[in-house]
């Protein structure tokens, strides 16, 4: 069984719609697929009637923006109840944060030289509800200034570059408690790749007595002698150990579906935990899209 638990459509950052990401993913050999948009859970709906057509298994996430330590960390909720008032108040905040940096980002643009306008990301966003970096940086491949993505984060948006502009983020002890009490779990995404802080056993443990579930071990952000620690650090601690390609479409290179996978028993250990989250809670939460 190949599984991976990781992935966004164009309802934030993706380049496929739900159903699109959904059967290509049954193209790539994938038995079960996480479908996990930034900051939002308007795919979901869509995803599954997709995954029942295609006869996949589909578990519906998020991937949280949150802060610790004063550094970013994404945060996988997966099946939290997506009516939770509070998790919705959170996800609120984040939306207006990442809608608002979008004048700022091309206020800098502009400052830079760079003939580009809000109507120009918007455009490109226009099926989004989260509208994120990679939407600026496929209006400037569409304009002209920058080949691809990747160009354009290394050159403008990419932390430390001149257009990178803060927006809010939720703060991640706070955050892990919400997808728990909305009866899902938690597991912190690539936890030391790109711009993250280096969290230790320490804080890994210190988050696991709050609700951390599990970490994202295979990715392609992290080396192999990151995955080995990692996969260690889990161990010694009794975390769910997930792997996933984080894949974009065709907006990010070499995160093609299924490059890192989750094993079976882990994801067993995963529905396990987010059974006993929901019924602690006493929500109503989603379940596991299963094949038929």
């Amino acid at each position: 069984m190949r599984i991976d638990l990781h992935t966004h459509s164009r309802v934030s950052d993706g380049t496929d719609t739900p159903t699109e990401l959904v059967h290509a993913a049954a193209r790539a050999g994938l038995d079960v697929i996480g479908l996990t948009d930034h900051d939002t859970t308007d795919g979901w709906a869509e995803a599954a009637v997709a995954a029942a057509e295609a006869g996949i298994g589909l578990v519906q996430g998020l991937e949280l923006s949150t802060r610790y330590d004063g550094h970013g960390v994404h945060l996988l909720g997966y099946l939290p109840d997506p009516t939770y008032p509070p998790l919705l108040d959170e996800l609120g905040r984040i939306l207006e944060g990442r809608d608002g940096r979008v004048e700022r980002m091309v206020h800098r643009l502009n400052s830079l030289g760079l003939a580009i306008t809000v109507e120009d990301v918007r455009a490109e966003s226009a099926d989004a509800v989260s509208t994120g970096r990679p939407h600026v940086a496929d209006a400037l491949v569409r304009l002209g200034h920058v080949l691809d993505r990747d160009e354009a984060f290394s050159r403008y948006l990419g932390w430390g570059k001149p257009a990178n502009v803060h927006r809010y983020a939720s703060d991640l002890v706070e955050m892990i408690r919400v997808v728990t009490a909305a009866g899902g779990v938690a597991v912190i995404a690539h936890p030391w790749g790109r711009s993250s802080t280096r969290l230790t056993e320490a804080d890994f443990a210190a988050l696991q007595e709050i609700g951390l579930v599990g970490l994202e071990v295979d990715h392609q952000d992290h080396t192999p002698s990151m995955r080995q620690e990692l996969r260690a650090i889990a161990l010694n601690l009794g975390l769910v150990i997930t792997g996933s390609s984080d894949h974009h479409g065709l907006g990010k290179k070499g995160h093609d579906l299924g490059v890192n996978t989750t094993d079976p028993s882990e994801l067993d250990r995963l529905l396990a935990a987010a059974a006993a989250s929901a019924v602690a809670s006493g929500r109503r939460t989603p379940e596991m899209v299963r094949p038929a």
